[in-house]
């Protein structure tokens, strides 16, 4: 078994990150239930806003942290690319939420159901794996995670190109398929950064093995 020990131990980075992944899910569960219930749209479109301005302030905390420690427990420019790819997932989530506000969508469709399942799934995947950066861990652990993430981000991947090419085919209707492109590619690039989080810690894991 290989296994690796993240020295000297920062326990405000990994507490910090922690935060940054149960919030991001928090964010994901509310986009999640919003499309599967379609009600209430405005007040949960106001809960999503509310945390990604709390992952915004975790982001910032991470960022003053990095520049008032000397000795980080991994690259500073890995803890930095962390803290901004977790943050953009967050960015992506309300950008889709906001957009589905902004545009009235009368109903979610079904393919815009399946993104957001993906989503959730793709970010409890990142809530599981974060906690594992701490102390003595497999890396084989860590390494089976981000393939899971990466098999979710494919998942997206079909189900995205799958639902742009059924707007051209299902309607005529200009502003209909404007709007809902952007949705999707907004719900496609929360996969996408997931995906770049797996490769942050991909890379962290393999330096430290």
């Amino acid at each position: 078994m290989v296994k690796f020990h993240l020295i000297p131990r920062e326990e405000k980075f990994f507490d910090l990150f922690e935060a940054s992944t149960r919030n991001m899910v928090a964010v994901s569960r509310e986009l999640k239930e919003m499309v599967d219930t379609w009600e209430n749209i405005e007040e949960r479109v106001a809960k999503i806003t509310e945390l990604e301005h709390r992952g915004d302030e975790i982001t910032h905390q991470i960022m003053a942290q990095l520049h008032r420690t000397f000795i980080t427990p991994f690259d500073r420019e890995d803890i930095a690319l962390l803290a901004h790819s977790l943050d953009d997932v967050t960015d992506f989530i309300h950008a889709t939420a906001d957009a589905m506000l902004i545009y009235k969508i009368e109903r979610p469709t079904s393919r815009a159901k399946e993104l957001a399942d993906v989503i959730h799934q793709a970010v409890t995947e990142v809530e599981r794996v974060i906690p594992q950066l701490r102390g003595h861990l497999e890396l084989s652990q860590i390494l089976k995670r981000c393939v899971e993430i990466n098999r979710l981000e494919n998942a997206a991947d079909r189900i995205f190109r799958s639902a742009v090419a059924e707007l051209f085919d299902d309607s005529k209707d200009a502003a209909y398929i404007i709007k809902w492109r952007e949705i999707y590619e907004q719900m496609e690039s929360a996969t996408d950064r997931c995906e770049d989080v797996a490769d942050v810690l991909e890379g962290v894991a393999l330096k430290h093995a």
